[in-house]
């Protein structure tokens, strides 16, 4: 089973906060994505998605930019944002009501744990809203009045899914069309109202615009299962060794 790999920002032009960091983030199977400075850390907000956010605040202004920028980016907004105390206690103040956490200072690796562990569920959870699932599973692309088009899946995700079809008929990029199939040891048949986002040489991505309630909720409970097989044992038995409840990986219902 593939190590579920999460990934964080942390940005700090301290080479010891970076070092601590991305030893305690490494130990829980967080990819930490270093950055020692604002323009280049704002960059990777705009390119890539992250689970987590982690701001040295003695960069001082440039680190409410920077907190500014994930707050407002598409994929990033809902990330997990921490901030690391800085030498001036007014700042400080003002980015902990901005954030989820905050470290103190002087740091240690145990410190650092300790704030990380109530956070990790969150993490975890931020995670599988973007999380795809390999899967291979049949699916058919219905459309008004058109040719049913068989598929199997790559993946899925609480968004939608890749396929392969099984016919080199195109679908065009924007069409609405309906998704119909089952997950593997689910009894609910799913068939989503959905939009296709690309096509390619027989390969498909499609988005879901509509899902029933009961649809939406065992698709969350069963994707969260995957994500659950893949924590790795040794980030499992870290929790369990030092007496913290393993933090909860499911989310069974956003309104």
């Amino acid at each position: 089973m593939t190590s579920l790999i999460t990934y964080a920002l942390l940005v700090s032009a301290d080479l010891a906060t970076v070092q601590q960091f991305s030893r305690a983030l490494r130990e829980l199977s967080i990819s930490p994505v270093i950055c020692q400075e604002a323009t280049g850390s704002i960059r990777l907000v705009k390119e890539r998605k992250f689970d987590a956010v982690f701001i040295d605040l003695e960069l001082g202004a440039k680190a409410g930019e920077i907190l500014d920028f994930v707050r407002l980016s598409s994929s990033n907004q809902t990330a997990v944002t921490f901030g690391i105390a800085g030498s001036d206690a007014n700042a400080t103040a003002v980015f902990r009501k901005r954030t989820g956490f905050l470290f103190e200072r002087p740091l240690s690796m145990q410190s650092i744990r300790n704030t990380l562990k109530p956070a990790y569920g969150l993490i975890l959870r931020e995670g599988r809203r973007y999380f795809r699932c390999p899967v291979a599973i049949p699916v058919s692309i219905l459309r008004e009045g058109r040719q049913e088009i068989r598929c199997s899946s790559v993946n899925i995700s609480e968004a939608g899914m890749a396929v392969v079809a099984s016919t080199s008929i195109p679908l065009n990029p924007g069409e609405e069309v309906r998704v119909q199939f089952s997950l593997p040891n689910r009894k609910v048949p799913y068939l989503a109202e959905s939009r296709v986002c690309w096509w390619k040489e027989g390969r498909l991505g499609v988005r879901f615009t509509a899902l029933t309630v009961e649809c939406k909720y065992e698709l969350q409970n069963w994707l969260s299962e995957k994500r659950e097989e893949m924590l790795p044992e040794f980030v499992a038995r870290k929790f369990r060794e030092e007496g913290a409840p393993l933090p909860p990986p499911r989310l069974l219902h956003t309104p």
